[in-house]
C-alpha cells in the first residue's frame, strides 16, 4: 500500500509540475477519510533551488529521504533535456526501483528517470514537443508519444504538465480504488480521468506547400477538395506523372503517402469545424471527406484516441458571456 511519498527537486523545476505531486499526495484530506501520505519535498541540487517562474524554493531533505519512500516523484525543469545530473540521484533512483519503490515523472523529468537507465526497454511518454529529442537520445526507450501517462512496471511517465494529474490519479486509483481517486478528483475539480491522448493537444498545421516543388500544386488543389474523392490515379494526372513516379516524389517530399497525407488534413479540418463551428457531427463528417459520422468517429478515435463529441467538448470556442 501506498504511504510515503517523496518529490525530488533539481534546479530550474517548474512550479506547476511540482504542484501536481503537492497537491494530489502532500495534503491531509483525513477529515473525509481520505489516505494521509508521509509526504515530503527533496532537493538534488542544494537546499536552495530555483524555479522556471524566477521564485526559489527552499528545504533542507536531501537524497537520503528516498530510502524511505514507496513513490519517487520527478517534476519537470527548464532544461532537462540537455543537463546532467547529480551520479547520486540517477544511483538513488536506480536503488528506488530495485527494492520496489516506484517511480513517476511528470513531463521532462522523463529525462531523469532516462540518465538514470529506468527506461532501456520501458514503454514511456513525455510532453509531445520533447518526443523527437527525447527518441534521439535515448533510442533503447519505447517512446509512445500521443499518451496521456504509461505505467510500464513500478515506472509511470506522464505527459506536459496536467498529464501529470492524470498519472498521480492513475496511481491513485490503483493502489486506492477508484472512489479514493474520484473523491480526491473531486476536491481538485478535475476529472478523474480523461478520454483520449496527448494526440489531440498537439498542432499539426498543413504542410508546407512551398517546400514541395512537383507536388505542391496538387496539395494546394487536394487542400480546397477535402471532401472530394479522389484516387492516386487521378492525382498523378493533374501531376503531369504517372501513378508510380508521383507516388515517390510525393513520399519524398511530404514524408507520407497521399492517403495518410489526405486522411491527416480531413481529420484536423474536422478539428477546425468542431472547434468553431454549429454543424452537427455529421455534416462535418460530409464537409470533411469522411461521408458519415461513423467514418469520422472511426479515424477521429485512431488518430487522436478521443471522439468528435469528446473533442468538441474540450476545445469548443464560445463567445463570452455579456
Amino acid at each position: 500500500m501506498l504511504k510515503n511519498v517523496a518529490v525530488v527537486l533539481l534546479d530550474k523545476v517548474q512550479p506547476f509540475e511540482l504542484g501536481v505531486a503537492c497537491e494530489v499526495f502532500g495534503i491531509d484530506r483525513s477529515e473525509e477519510g481520505l489516505p494521509v501520505y508521509d509526504f515530503a519535498v527533496v532537493s538534488a541540487d542544494g537546499p536552495v533551488l530555483s524555479t522556471h517562474a524566477g521564485f526559489t524554493i527552499t528545504t533542507a531533505l536531501g537524497l537520503d529521504r528516498l530510502e524511505e519512500a514507496d513513490l519517487i516523484v520527478v517534476p519537470a525543469g527548464g532544461d532537462f533535456s540537455s543537463r546532467t545530473f547529480p551520479p547520486e540521484l540517477l544511483a538513488a533512483l536506480r536503488h528506488a526501483v530495485d527494492r520496489g519503490a516506484l517511480v513517476l515523472s511528470v513531463c521532462s523529468g522523463v529525462f531523469v528517470l532516462a540518465a538514470a537507465g529506468l527506461l532501456e526497454g520501458r514503454r514511456c511518454t513525455m510532453h509531445w514537443h520533447h518526443a523527437e529529442e527525447f527518441a534521439r537520445q535515448y533510442p533503447r526507450a519505447a517512446v509512445e508519444p500521443d499518451v496521456l501517462y504509461v505505467q510500464d512496471g513500478q515506472i509511470i511517465t506522464s505527459a506536459g504538465t496536467a498529464a501529470g494529474i492524470d498519472a498521480c490519479l492513475h496511481l491513485v486509483r490503483q493502489e486506492h480504488g477508484p472512489q479514493i481517486a474520484n473523491a480526491i478528483a473531486r476536491r481538485m475539480v478535475v476529472p478523474p480521468h480523461r478520454d483520449g491522448g496527448q494526440a489531440q493537444f498537439i498542432e499539426r498545421p498543413l504542410a508546407a506547400m512551398e517546400r514541395c516543388d512537383t507536388v505542391g500544386e496538387v496539395l494546394a488543389w487536394m487542400s480546397r477538395h477535402l471532401e472530394d474523392e479522389m484516387t492516386v490515379e487521378e492525382l498523378a494526372a493533374r501531376a503531369h506523372m504517372s501513378p508510380r513516379t508521383f507516388a515517390r516524389r510525393f513520399q519524398q517530399e511530404t514524408g507520407t503517402t497521399p492517403y495518410r497525407w489526405l486522411l491527416r488534413q480531413r481529420v484536423l479540418y474536422a478539428q477546425e469545424l468542431l472547434e468553431g463551428s454549429d454543424d452537427t457531427v455529421d455534416a462535418i463528417a460530409g464537409r470533411a471527406g469522411f461521408g458519415t459520422a461513423a467514418g469520422l468517429r472511426h479515424h477521429f478515435l485512431r488518430t487522436l484516441g478521443t471522439t468528435p463529441n469528446a473533442y468538441r467538448r474540450t476545445f469548443r470556442v464560445t463567445e463570452p458571456a455579456a
